[in-house]
């Protein structure tokens, strides 16, 4: 089933050979969006990839070659956006290195600026666009020793605001997600330097983890936040722009 009952959407998905973006990817690619992979990984892996998009969805699947670190090559004109990818480092602030702030924030946040600033002009020229970020809890509230990453995502809610402001009457929406614990490889790295330093066993790590924060007691699946996505995308949510919506087990209703 299309996300509309026009053309076929072509969609960008940063950050999605792995985690979130893979999930999200494979359920927009489900609707028979046009597929746009980005991320890092083997060149048979890409290709792996690809071919299951072309399969998911019936079209044309293609990688853009973009590491989000470095200056942005030019972007395909695409109708939806989903800005995931993103990066984490923990430390106290006083040992917090200017490189990975630098690091993180550009990442997390300046690509996300980038991407929008560069595809927003063909959105506005067709009349119909949807940028999706992926914020995190952690656009909402704080963790203790990830100064960067909460930075980041609060300045990314801050720009899903302003961008829903300046396109409200151009068919185009912006708006937030913003998942708690999702078991991805970063939460996965996470719960295992977790383990190490408490010297406990790893299942033990990733329950003591979910206790602290999220009251549901479980991971969100990709699968939820792809089927968010697909929402966001379709005339339900047409007139939904400018929000950030927690997926996160109840977590910000502490």
């Amino acid at each position: 089933m299309h996300i509309t009952s026009q053309e076929i959407r072509t969609a960008l998905i940063t950050g999605s050979t792995s985690g979130i973006g893979l999930g999200i990817a494979r359920t927009l690619a489900d609707t028979g969006c046009r597929i746009i992979l980005n991320g890092f990984g083997e060149a048979q892996q890409r290709q792996d990839l690809l071919a299951e998009m072309e399969r998911r969805s019936g079209q044309a699947a293609q990688f853009w070659e973009a590491d989000l670190s470095q200056a942005l090559p030019a972007l395909p004109e695409v109708d939806i956006l989903v800005n995931n990818a993103g990066i984490q480092h923990t430390a106290p602030v006083e040992e917090f290195s200017p490189e990975m702030w630098e690091k993180v924030l550009k990442i997390n946040l300046s690509a996300a600026f980038y991407t929008i600033h560069g595809c927003l002009p063909g959105m506005r020229a067709r009349g119909w666009g949807r940028i999706i970020n992926l914020a995190s809890v952690h656009g909402l509230v704080a963790s203790v020793h990830k100064a960067a990453y909460v930075a980041a995502k609060h300045g990314l809610l801050g720009l899903t605001k302003v961008v829903a402001l300046e396109t409200a009457r151009s068919g185009i929406t912006c708006n937030a997600i913003c998942p708690g614990w999702v078991l991805t490889p970063l939460v996965q790295q996470q719960i295992e330097a977790r383990a190490v330093a408490q010297a406990i066993p790893v299942e033990q790590a990733q329950q003591e983890l979910l206790q602290e924060k999220q009251p549901s007691g479980r991971f969100t699946q990709v699968e939820e936040l792809g089927a968010l996505v697909v929402f966001l995308c379709g005339p339900g949510a047409a007139n939904l722009s400018g929000t950030s919506l927690p997926v996160d087990g109840a977590w910000t209703a502490q």
